[in-house]
């Protein structure tokens, strides 16, 4: 894993924007407030200092609804627009090229590319790689990148860099050491931190409800699951068309509440795809037996997938039933 800390990649990485002449900037599919805050922050820096610069994401169309708020969105571009070939691509938030989707083309078409990340399984596929796995989320490594080049953190930009540290902490549940400096250094710039939150984390449609409702019905409890018990729920594509993915994402963070489960999971149905599964995944950082807790980026690896020890996910396929026992019998 390439380390940040002693300044090589991230003087690289300095270099790197400050020599380009146009920048793409790519974020995750199904894209969260640290991959687009992250796009977004330094879309504004660039842009201020006259270097075009577009954001983008593969799916879906359209940006979740809370993310809308976010400064720079002039920036933010459909897909089909993105430059085939570019000075300098930078992929941020992004622990490995097929979570760029349908984007993961553009790779080849740019001169540099420059990967900004804090998953520890990103093992690095950029020119320069500025990854950095104790970091609480990868806005705060673009905040370490925005000091080193001398860019002003304005009110604009922190706004964006603390979506992405507010809600890849939980709202501070899983803060690291140095993250609530970074927020009261956020603040100071006169953003209203409470509003953010509210926005990001607390705000739902009605139609939100009704499909909460329908999900919880189908929660199960595995008690003996991986020595600390499992709780699992499925999103049926049924249930989701009145919502949004933000909506289903969610989800996740009702199940784990869950008293006697260590591991929560929530299986999300496709949209017209009924054999294809985004799975979910999430554990306490401890639980009986297990004083640091389950760490659920190595479960997601054993089925392709990846993430951070206490969040993760996979892609899979089949039917219900079978990507239900086939992750119970790993367990087991």
């Amino acid at each position: 894993m390439t380390s940040v800390r002693d300044g090589t990649e991230l003087g690289a990485a300095v270099a790197l924007l400050a020599a380009a002449r146009s920048v793409t900037v790519l974020c995750h599919v199904q894209p969260d407030a640290d991959t687009v805050g992250s796009g977004l922050a330094l879309a504004l820096a660039l842009d201020r200092r006259g270097v075009p610069v577009c954001v983008s994401f593969a799916e879906p169309a359209e940006l979740p609804a809370s993310l809308r708020t976010l400064p720079g969105g002039q920036h933010l571009v459909a897909p089909g627009q993105v430059p085939h070939e570019v000075d300098l691509l930078v992929v941020v938030d992004c622990g490995a090229r097929s979570r760029l989707g349908a984007l993961a083309d553009r790779l080849s078409g740019a001169a540099t590319t420059l990967v900004i990340d804090h998953h520890r399984a990103n093992d690095g596929f950029g020119t320069v790689d500025l990854i950095d796995e104790t970091a609480a989320s990868t806005t705060e490594l673009v905040t370490r990148l925005l000091d080193a080049w001398g860019v002003p953190i304005d009110a604009a930009i922190a706004h964006c860099l603390f979506a992405g540290l507010v809600t890849d902490t939980g709202s501070f549940r899983w803060a690291r050491p140095g993250s609530h400096a970074l927020a009261e250094r956020l603040l100071a710039t006169g953003i209203d931190g409470s509003e953010i939150t509210r926005s990001l984390l607390d705000t739902h449609p009605f139609t939100w409800l009704p499909m909460l409702s329908k999900v919880l019905s189908s929660a199960v409890v595995v008690p003996g699951a991986a020595g600390v018990g499992l709780v699992y729920a499925l999103v049926r594509a049924a249930d989701t068309h009145e919502v949004g993915p933000e909506e289903v994402e969610s989800v996740i963070d009702v199940i784990r509440t869950t008293a006697e489960a260590g591991i929560a999971v929530v299986f999300k149905e496709a949209r017209g795809q009924n054999d294809r599964w985004t799975v979910s995944l999430r554990s306490r950082d401890s639980a009986p037996g297990v004083s640091d807790g389950v760490d659920v980026a190595a479960i997601a690896s054993r089925f392709g997938g990846g993430g951070h020890r206490f969040a993760a996910g996979y892609t899979t396929y089949g039917s219900a039933e079978s990507v239900v026992r086939a992750l119970v019998d790993e367990l087991s």
